[in-house]
């Protein structure tokens, strides 16, 4: 048998392989952007990351119509974008197998929020898989497909952030071809008020049968060791909880949604307790009380963050299961705290060094790398709510302006990639009910990349290289919708793009500034770097609030004062710190060395 050491991901990736997969698509966003990534290595599959993630799964809807199996994966806020069709697909049966994968976040590691897409599931009728390791992660990948061709239903595979990344021992299969009968024209697939009403008893008949399926499936796993106490749990806590090597015993559920009623009510007759440890919302508890079925949960584990090992024993003590003192985190190593960084060379660095200079006094800010400016030392964004929200708050704000709140000028920030995402309709909005003299300056950070995910490409990649297929170009189209002040600046030109910035902070209208300026991390910008002469820096700091890595300050042999220096190692040579230097003590290497020789 083939073995391998995958990442849940990457198993999920296998499963789709070799479950004869051909559709895959996705909108990067962590924590699953790895899955698309492998399924490109694949050969007889297609792979894409799409626009946003509703197009995303339209995709994939459209595979599933073709008959093919098809998977569309996201991280757990994506599915609010996907929301619309997902409602309505659900009402339609499947032909080609259909799954959804969502990538939720406990403890919030990479993400604005902590919903629980269990919910969201449940809310659209669909079926829930919740594995507990990456084999798991294949083999209910796999499973999925025959359930959802079974039942024609999508399927949801939920999975947790640290499951996607962690690693483990897979036993590998072979591929298996396997496709429906192309799509025909049928009512069935077109979701009017009179299909639409025949398809809610459709989905209720469907959920029925597949919690009568539960009922003997091989997803769910009873461990006895002669309790009077049941615990129930899924997916990766089931782990943490056999990390502490206790002789409980325990119910690990794969398929969460619908539950096997039948199966649970007679379980729970054997015993006088019945535990339910879940990270998040209490999904399974709220279940089985509804089912009438007494259990406990959340009033001993916690309802956010990830729950280890270490906070199930604590839980379980507060419960009476074990015995013992309360556990606490062995790690008490004291640590130098270290907020994240723009990398070195960051095009959006520049920006906000112009903008806390600048008369700017209220920031909207939208996510991407440049969400860090929330953070010290720029400190520069006010709100930052979800992709491409910054454009419709922004006139939000305006309009409540007009309307007797203190006026000030607005300034928006939007990345391209989120631009491409779902800032578009935001835009063509401003110039609805529009009124000259509304200032409100937007500054679209255009890196040529979806950088905060690993460097996927977006809608305008292809205008920078030759590998990217996509060439929209930002300011022709903002120009088609309307927009009569568009401007592009470089951001590497620090005195230009700041003269620029400040000129439109102050104009007395709508004005777009597209910062561009390529992604070193992506592009690999090298070039050649620079250093700081000590006799001539004045200690001034100016350069260190760029908040580039490669600077700090440092004591220098026989000078007394602290003087800024340079890393050259890391620095890749973007000059922004040459460019702010007041005194010019920042050169190249080239030109100490010329001195030298």
């Amino acid at each position: 048998m083939k073995q391998d050491i995958l990442t849940g991901n990457e198993a999920i990736a296998r499963g789709f392989y070799e479950a004869g997969g051909k559709i895959a698509t996705s909108y990067p966003g962590s924590p699953t952007v790895q899955i698309i990534e492998a399924c490109k290595a694949y050969e007889g599959v297609y792979a894409e990351f799409s626009t946003n993630e509703k197009v995303a799964l339209e995709v994939a809807i459209g595979g599933s119509f073709a008959g093919v199996r098809s998977m569309v994966s996201m991280k757990h806020v994506g599915m609010n974008i996907a929301a619309d069709p997902l409602m309505t697909f659900t009402e339609t049966p499947t032909n080609g197998g259909f799954v959804l994968i969502t990538g939720d976040d406990p403890g919030l590691k990479s993400s604005q929020n902590e919903q629980d897409n269990r919910l969201f599931a449940k809310f659209a009728n669909m079926p829930i898989l919740d594995p507990s390791d990456a084999q798991e992660a294949k083999d209910f990948t796999k499973a999925a497909f025959e359930l959802s061709e079974t039942f024609e239903t999508p399927v949801m595979i939920r999975i947790t952030s640290r499951l996607c990344h962690a690693r483990s021992i897979l036993n590998l299969g072979e591929r298996e071809e396997n496709a429906k009968s192309v799509f025909v024209k049928d009512d069935k697939y077109c979701m009017i008020p009179p299909n639409s009403n025949k398809a809610q008893f459709f989905m209720k008949e469907r959920l029925e049968k597949l919690a009568d399926y539960n009922e003997e499936n091989t997803f769910n796993v009873l461990e006895e060791h002669g309790n009077e106490t049941l615990i129930i749990t899924s997916g990766l806590v089931y782990n943490h909880l056999k990390e502490l090597n206790l002789k409980l015993d325990v119910l690990k559920l794969g398929m969460i949604y619908p539950l096997p009623k039948k199966y649970l009510t007679e379980l729970s007759k054997n015993y006088k307790r019945l535990i339910v440890i879940e990270e998040m919302m209490p999904f399974l508890e709220h279940e089985l009380i509804l089912m009438g079925i007494p259990c406990e949960g959340k009033k001993f584990f916690s309802f956010t963050g990830e729950l280890d090992s270490q906070l199930i024993y604590n839980g379980l003590l507060e419960a009476g299961l074990v015995t013992g003192q309360k556990k606490s985190n062995n790690m008490t190593l004291e640590t130098v705290n270290r907020l994240p960084l723009f990398c070195a060379g960051c095009p959006h660095r520049p920006i906000f060094d112009i903008l806390k200079k600048s008369k700017a006094k209220m920031v909207i800010g939208d996510i991407g790398c440049y969400s860090l400016g929330v953070l010290s030392p720029t400190e520069i964004s006010h709100s930052i709510i979800s992709m491409g929200a910054s454009v419709g708050i922004t006139k939000g704000i305006k309009k409540a302006m007009g309307l007797g709140q203190p006026d000030e000028p607005i300034v928006s920030l939007i990345g391209d990639g989120t631009f491409f995402h779902s800032g578009i309709p935001g835009f063509i909005n401003l110039l609805h009910q529009q009124k000259d003299f509304e200032n409100m300056t937007f500054l679209i950070l255009d890196n040529r990349t979806t950088a905060m995910t690993g460097g996927q490409h977006n809608g305008g990649s292809g205008t920078f290289n030759n590998n990217d297929d996509l060439h929209i170009d930002i300011k022709s189209l903002l120009e088609t919708i309307g927009f009569k002040r568009v401007i592009e600046v470089d951001q590497y030109d620090y005195k230009k793009t700041k003269q620029i910035i400040d000129e439109e902070i102050a104009f007395n209208g709508i004005s777009i500034v597209i910062a561009k300026g390529q992604c070193a991390l992506k592009y690999k910008v090298k070039k050649t770097p620079y250093y700081v002469d000590p006799e001539v820096c004045i200690g001034c700091r100016t350069c260190i609030k760029t908040n580039c890595p490669p600077l700090k300050m440092k004591q220098y042999d026989g000078i007394a004062k602290l003087k800024s220096s340079i890393d050259e190692d890391m620095c890749v040579g973007c000059g922004i710190c040459a460019q702010v230097c007041p005194v010019g003590a920042i050169k190249l290497v080239t030109e100490r060395n010329e001195v030298k020789s």
